[in-house]
């Protein structure tokens, strides 16, 4: 691809960037991390205390990418079908026909509100989806439109009424980001726009088919061996059980992460050296994208949760060992 073209993409990102921040005031560094996601095709999972906007900026992202958009409220009486969609008998010719009736998952964005506030009965309708982006109902398969991805927001696990995610469905999700609280000036802002109704109309920047061309050339970016080494040595490094594992590990993670994050740093490591406009992959990326997507896939054990040791803190001092 030639470089103007390529210019013209990252400007286009660039473009959705900013569009969406004037929509959701501060939260910088969570949308650009969604929109890395978003270039990498994953799964994201938002996790933050209610009233923090994290609906809002869902809702921001696909009127600003400009494709269908549903949402799912996840609660604790609903049920697969009501996600996924299921089969209705109707009339056809005189004849009782059993025919597809799909569910809100049908969309490019799929916002699934409080996630862990369903049964993991409900929650596990949407594996399916989010890896292989089908749904299958009685003994057919339909093909989830492209782009497809799910957007979850979910509540501290301390907060009542909420069930954990199963470790499968939370492999399935790309990234996992930390919503914090806004600073005093952002607050102002938020009631500015909420509150005295100063509201910003969002316009729409980038299709579904633009995101599906920036993939391709994201996905043919090159990554030298060394970067490639980096990432893959962070992951081996979550591993207790391996030799020559960090003390970190050892002390405080009970089971590490798996292909899939190796998998998820370098995908959205090449999305993010996109977004700075190279088209080479850096040592930077990989630690930059290495928190995100690492977080959620560890388990720590009883020491970490006693010491009060974050998963943050485990791979800030994992990756200092290896660096």
């Amino acid at each position: 691809m030639d470089e103007k073209k390529l210019q013209e993409m990252i400007e286009q990102v660039r473009a959705c960037e900013e569009e969406i921040g004037k929509g959701i005031i501060g939260q910088r560094d969570i949308i650009r991390q969604v929109l890395l996601a978003i270039l990498a095709d994953g799964n994201i999972l938002l996790e933050g205390v209610p009233g923090l906007g994290k609906t809002e900026l869902v809702k921001a992202i696909s009127k600003v990418l400009s494709t269908s958009f549903s949402r799912i409220q996840f609660t604790p009486d609903l049920m697969p079908a009501d996600v996924t969609g299921t089969n209705l008998i109707m009339k056809e010719n005189g004849n009782n026909v059993f025919k597809f009736e799909a569910g809100p998952v049908f969309s490019n964005i799929v916002l699934a509100d409080e996630i862990n506030r369903a049964t993991p009965k409900t929650q596990s309708a949407l594996l399916e989806a989010m890896q292989e982006k089908t749904v299958t109902v009685g003994k057919a398969t339909y093909e989830l439109p492209k782009p497809f991805m799910v957007l979850a927001t979910q509540n501290p696990i301390e907060n009542e009424g909420t069930y954990p995610l199963p470790e499968a469905q939370l492999d399935r999700f790309l990234l996992k980001l930390l919503v914090d609280f806004p600073s005093k000036d952002e607050l102002k802002d938020i009631m500015n726009i909420t509150v005295m109704n100063q509201k910003v109309e969002l316009r729409s920047i980038i299709s579904g088919d633009d995101i599906l061309k920036i993939r391709e050339v994201i996905r043919e970016m090159p990554i030298a061996d060394a970067v490639m080494d980096f990432a893959l040595s962070i992951v081996v490094a979550t591993h207790p059980e391996v030799a020559g594992a960090p003390e970190v590990t050892k002390k405080y993670i009970q089971t590490g992460a798996s292909p899939r994050a190796a998998q998820a740093i370098v995908k959205t490591a090449k999305a993010r050296a996109f977004m700075e406009g190279r088209y080479n992959v850096a040592f930077e990326d990989v630690e930059f994208v290495a928190y995100p997507a690492l977080r959620h896939r560890l388990a720590l054990n009883f020491e970490a949760i006693s010491d009060g040791i974050q998963a943050d803190a485990v791979i800030k001092e994992m990756i200092g060992s290896i660096r």
